[in-house]
């Protein structure tokens, strides 16, 4: 059976794409999932003239109207949580668990917590100024308002590893601050972004407040970034992309939200539990099939506790089950293209060439004869100026770097590119804290990979530019304003 063509999401209709459309492909079976469009130029550009039409009306609405409607749109989402999550995983390869209770179901949590994030003070006081007579007018108490008010038009450019939660984490908080969206969703799975924009349209959001527009070819989301309608854009994905985004964003000044690669240093101290350690980093090998950006790949580990770190996540690997994503008992999945298993092949393939030793994994494992799929591999006996260990590989590989002693393990995890979460593990909680507040990431956990959904996200150097989550993902789709006035 033909699956029924996706079509465009323009102005509050569905629209045929002008360019045709290109088949999603199941990661698992490799079969059809769903036909999507391919928009023309003209078409992004129509999306974005939609945006920028609707933006006055919507902008100006109530709070509680903007509320109203993105708790509908959860309702609705949860209402159809089964079939969204069925879709969700059958185009990214996600384990059931994994579409259910990370997809679907924080997608719907995120549109819950901007509903109301709407209703969050935008106006903060400060404190008077008494002026002194001068050039600039007579003597006077001056007070001031610190207002937010919504950028604009935002392109929201979304990642492939979770088509629910993170075109969730940009559309809602965005259009909670009163700002109109076009989403450009990843080209491998972008049909759950178009239930997504079902469930908002049936929510009862006004023509024109989102537009989704899909294709295969960079061109979409080229026009999707440099249309002049554009006020903002806001990114998830690699860093090589993430760069060329920000040059056109520089050109017309537009605001950025980049939240880039990632190559997170897990370090271990000689006082670390070893299976509190192994249980974070070991969530590399099979959450999304290490295709995580927060992922611990980069084990940096005090040469006392070295070999018994590295037998344990040996061992752990071995319990991983790799298979078929919708049969029960599947911890590791396939990874979202044939293309990007070759790349992480290759570079575990690198690895060798480097002198990492493999100590488990590096063969491309064989579960149903179909499906793109990788074996956990760890890779040890690597030092820092490997590729391997520098360069964001994201798959379920991780590089273990043995060090000496406190100093050198937090140069190691600071001698990177990147720098958006990094992890430390160690028995004495002050020391712990003491190596976390030296480490250039944006966010550092502490025995722990679980992160606080109100603490803000983003991260140094090349992982990115600006924070979101909570009230700092209002604060990122807001522009201040300064309102004074003499007393």
């Amino acid at each position: 059976m033909t699956p029924t063509p996706q079509r465009l999401f323009i102005n509050g209709e569905w629209t045929e794409p002008a360019d045709g459309h290109y088949e999603v492909v199941d990661p698992a079976t490799e079969e059809t999932v769903g036909l999507a469009p391919e928009a023309s130029r003209a078409q992004v550009y129509e999306a974005a003239t939609a945006a920028r039409d609707a933006f006055a009306t919507w902008s100006r609405t109530r709070p509680e109207e903007r509320a109203a409607i993105l708790d509908r749109a959860a309702d609705l989402m949860q209402r159809d949580f089964l079939a969204n999550a069925a879709l969700a995983q059958a185009e990214s390869g996600a384990t059931t668990g994994t579409a259910r209770g990370m997809q679907v179901a924080v997608g719907a949590a995120r549109y819950r917590r901007y509903a109301k994030g709407a209703l969050e003070p935008v106006e903060e006081a400060i404190a008077p100024q008494i002026n002194e007579a001068g050039p600039m007018g007579r003597a006077g108490i001056f007070g001031a308002l610190a207002v937010r008010q919504p950028v604009g038009v935002v392109t929201c450019i979304t990642s492939y590893n979770n088509p629910w939660a993170n075109p969730a984490g940009k559309i809602a908080p965005a259009l909670a601050m009163g700002n109109t969206v076009v989403v450009k969703p990843a080209p491998q799975d972008p049909l759950s972004v178009y239930r997504m924009a079902e469930a908002l349209a049936e929510a009862g959001v006004p023509a024109g407040v989102v537009n989704v527009v899909s294709g295969s070819a960079p061109g979409v989301g080229e026009a999707a970034v440099d249309s002049p309608a554009v006020d903002m854009v806001s990114f998830t994905g690699s860093t090589a992309v993430g760069q060329r985004i920000a040059e056109v964003c520089g050109r017309s000044m537009k605001r950025q939200l980049m939240e880039l690669g990632g190559k997170g240093a897990a370090v271990v101290l000689d006082d670390a539990d070893l299976d509190s350690a192994v249980a974070g980093i070991g969530t590399t090998f099979s959450f999304y099939s290490g295709q995580i950006c927060t992922a611990p790949t980069r084990v940096l580990v005090q040469r006392a506790v070295h070999d018994a770190l590295i037998e344990k996540l040996t061992a752990y690997a071995g319990y991983l089950t790799v298979g078929d994503p919708t049969a029960k008992g599947t911890v590791v999945g396939p990874v979202i293209s044939a293309a990007h298993r070759d790349r992480i092949e290759s570079y575990v393939e690198l690895g060798r060439k480097e002198g990492a030793r493999v100590v488990t994994g590096g063969e491309r494992p064989d579960p149903t004869g179909r499906g793109f799929y990788v074996a956990p591999t760890l890779l040890a006996d690597c030092t820092n100026d490997m590729r391997v260990v520098r360069e964001e590989i994201f798959g379920p590989v991780v590089v273990v770097v043995p060090f000496d002693d406190e100093e050198e393990g937090i140069a190691l995890a600071n001698d990177s590119d990147y720098g958006l979460i990094d992890y430390v593990w160690s028995g004495d909680v002050a020391r712990a804290f003491r190596v976390a507040r030296r480490l250039r990431a944006g966010g550092v956990g502490v025995n722990t990979i679980g992160r606080n959904m109100e603490a803000p996200f983003g991260g140094f150097k090349r992982s990115g530019v600006g924070r979101d989550v909570g009230s700092y993902a209002l604060h990122a789709y807001s522009e201040l304003q300064s309102i004074v006035w003499p007393g």
